[in-house]
């Protein structure tokens, strides 16, 4: 028997995480049986920073869109590959709002900038060793990120194994199509069966947008 070699970026084994979900939930086990191998690997992440100040510019716009204002916010500091949180604290306001931030926006990353030199946005070392409850309650005390954010962060930028984004609505329509209708207004449904998914709710929720995939197929 081969030794089971963790994908880089994650923080489990996908293929023993994909084995022990449908043996506890036979249903998800056909789910997973249908789309096949779990293909998602984290995006490397440099900085909390970095990765919050992208997703917030990301927010409510397509990829495009906002790609093309990160660009323009990103340019603001050449040479440098990418804004430290002192350069955005020392920029006016209206400087970043002509690189095509909203006021919202601007405020958000600033009070990023801002959150993270006084040490409430942790180092990458600690944030590592920190739970993933914990990593929500601090980061989401910064202007424009809220839960979603972070449970995003999480799984496809730390790949933490464990994470149910309850909130998101694909995540709740791939459950609904494979388990049960009435989690579209009670997430209470899913977060009960998702019990017996831990500690893999990560894979479980991949495989929930997934069954969207699949039902457009």
């Amino acid at each position: 028997m081969g030794i089971a070699v963790t994908p880089p970026g994650l923080a489990y084994d996908p293929e023993l995480a994909c084995r022990q979900l449908a043996q506890v939930d036979p249903r998800m086990g056909a789910l997973i049986a249908r789309a096949g191998a779990f293909t998602m690997r984290p995006e490397p992440v440099q900085s909390l920073f970095a990765a919050l100040l992208e997703a917030i510019v990301y927010q409510q716009l397509s990829g495009r869109a906002a790609a093309t204002i990160l660009g323009r916010v990103v340019a603001l500091y050449r040479p440098r590959r990418f804004p430290r949180p002192q350069d955005i604290v020392a920029t006016p306001p209206e400087r970043l709002r002509a690189a095509g931030l909203s006021a919202a926006k601007t405020a958000a990353i600033r009070d990023l900038a801002a959150r993270t030199l006084d040490g409430t946005v942790p180092p990458m070392g600690r944030v590592r060793r920190m739970p993933d409850e914990d990593i929500v309650a601090q980061l989401t005390t910064v202007r424009g990120v809220g839960r979603w954010t972070v449970e995003m962060l999480l799984l496809f930028r730390l790949g933490r194994p464990d994470v149910l984004p309850l909130g998101d609505l694909g995540v709740r329509k791939g459950f609904a199509r494979v388990f049960n209708p009435r989690v579209l207004t009670d997430p209470r449904v899913l977060s009960r069966r998702a019990e017996r998914w831990r500690p893999y709710r990560s894979v479980a929720s991949w495989y929930l947008w997934r069954a969207l995939d699949l039902e457009r197929a």
